[in-house]
């Protein structure tokens, strides 16, 4: 039988059976090419999906054994020279001389300054020959007296103006040493805050020793961590100006009392500097030890995979990749405490673990 659509088309004119017969051809085409294309998709994605489960990524492992890992406090602190001292002007007056120049070293009690001495002498001469004049007096009238030629009176006068003469003496000693300034310790003298023939008053600052045979470190330690420092305890200390350098420190104050503006506790640390290489000003970066955790499982840093904000190790069972989130804890250098999500015994894969996800069959090698 002749289906109605085509009994209508043989019927028409020629020229539009033509044209219905050759529309109804090319529909045929089309719709066999897309269900072709369809099929060949799915055969691919099979073939695709066959493929990824039969890979195999070639990866490194290590079993992971409890370690001791230490737990380390890095905390920033500045230098500061072991002695600082502001030496100032006991009297007023010219600076007549100057001892060790900016950059020289002192020694302690070597004379650094002087300051209008000879107006001193001059006064320290009179006193001397006031209290000369004074005591002999007073030793010959005691003769007098013990010869009975003067009365008691005259010998008590006598001791009085001995003992006042001779006060005066000792102030004016004492004046004429304020004008001689001596080091106070041993150091280096920093800066000079006067020049030879420039008047100074009484208390003016002079020169700036500083001693940086022995540097102080302080650090503001917060409150969570301050109970795991004591006094004596040995650090390890970096200065940011000498890369590479390591210095051992021990541990000279730890406050008892917090610091009102950033509540946590001044602690000072005491490196030697004998080659005076640590200048008073420098950035330090001290290391406390808290504690030693005996027995952690550790896991080097670069095994660690960040996946949609989670942190993910892959270890290795019986060919297949697994992924494990972890939590982390203690981090010392390039390897860190994984507190939950890793076993002892387990094969943490270390190379590679960036190419594998859950159930990725892999190959150790």
């Amino acid at each position: 039988m002749i289906p109605e659509r085509i009994r209508q088309v043989s019927s028409g004119n020629p020229m539009n059976r033509t044209i219905h017969l050759l529309s109804m051809v090319l529909a045929l085409f089309f719709l066999s090419f897309t269900l072709n294309a369809c099929r060949d998709s799915q055969s691919s994605a099979k073939v695709e999906n066959a493929q990824n489960q039969e890979r195999t990524v070639k990866v490194s492992v290590i079993e992971v054994e409890p370690v001791p890992i230490r737990d380390i406090l890095t905390l920033p602190g500045e230098t500061e020279a072991w002695q600082d001292v502001l030496v100032s002007a006991d009297t007023g007056g010219r600076v007549e001389w100057i001892g060790p120049r900016e950059g020289q070293k002192a020694k302690k009690g070597e004379l650094l300054v002087t300051i209008d001495v000879s107006a001193l002498k001059a006064a320290l001469d009179r006193a001397e020959a006031a209290f000369k004049l004074a005591d002999d007096l007073f030793q010959r009238r005691q003769q007098l007296f013990e010869r009975k030629i003067i009365n008691q009176e005259e010998l008590d006068r006598s001791l009085t103006e001995r003992t006042v003469a001779q006060g005066n003496l000792q102030q004016t000693r004492v004046e004429y040493q304020r004008g001689f300034i001596r080091s106070p310790i041993e150091g280096v003298v920093n800066h000079l805050f006067v020049d030879e023939g420039e008047f100074v008053d009484r208390g003016g600052p002079v020169i700036d020793l500083v001693n940086v045979d022995r540097i102080k470190i302080n650090v503001n330690v917060p409150e969570l961590d301050v109970r795991y420092l004591k006094v004596s305890q040995e650090t390890k200390v970096t200065i940011d100006a000498y890369p590479g350098l390591q210095m051992p420190g021990v541990i000279d104050f730890v406050a008892y009392k917090a610091d009102q503006a950033t509540k946590t506790f001044p602690v000072r640390v005491l490196i030697e500097n004998p080659s005076h290489e640590i200048r008073p000003g420098m950035i330090a970066r001290v290391f406390f030890l808290r504690r030693v955790i005996p027995d952690a499982l550790v896991a080097p840093l670069f095994a660690l995979v960040e996946k949609g904000g989670e942190r993910l190790l892959y270890v290795e069972k019986d060919g297949v990749a697994h992924s494990r989130s972890v939590k982390i804890g203690v981090l010392e250098g390039e390897r860190v405490q994984i507190i939950e999500g890793l076993n002892a015994g387990d094969h943490l894969i270390v190379g590679g673990q960036t190419e594998v996800e859950e159930g990725t069959r892999v190959r150790v090698q």
